[in-house]
């Protein structure tokens, strides 16, 4: 009689572990795609709350000045209440007699350019 070896195979396939790899492939190749939006989108916030931020300290100027403050990206930090705009975000403020304009973007974002106008009642839609 023939005897068989006893011996145990641990480890996989090489099928085996082709296998998994394109299920993981697969996984990354869906995921990758909407990181890439999600990463977009929180530019995009950025850019949106920072506009927020200077619009609120627009009217505390205003309030103490009787004007607004023209300004643009860091110089907006002579606002009060501005410490600092985020990392990369464009911003710019132009005034009028009567108000102002506000606009924001990121370059990594979405190329969504938020505005805030005074005369308009806010955030533009």
């Amino acid at each position: 009689m023939k005897t068989r070896s006893t011996k145990a195979h641990n480890g996989f396939t090489l099928i085996e572990l082709l296998v998994v790899m394109g299920i993981i492939s697969a996984l990354i190749a869906a995921a990758l795609p909407r990181y890439a939006s999600y990463k977009a989108n929180a530019y995009d916030s950025r850019a949106e709350m920072d506009l927020r931020s200077v619009a609120m300290a627009e009217e505390a100027y205003f309030i103490e000045n009787d004007r607004y403050l023209a300004c643009a990206d860091q110089s907006c930090t002579t606002l009060p209440g501005i410490k600092r705009l985020s990392a990369g975000v464009t911003l710019a403020v132009t005034t009028t007699d009567t108000g102002f304009r506000g606009t924001a973007s990121h370059p990594k974002g979405s190329g969504k350019v938020f505005t805030w106008d005074s005369d308009q009642g806010g955030m533009g839609r």
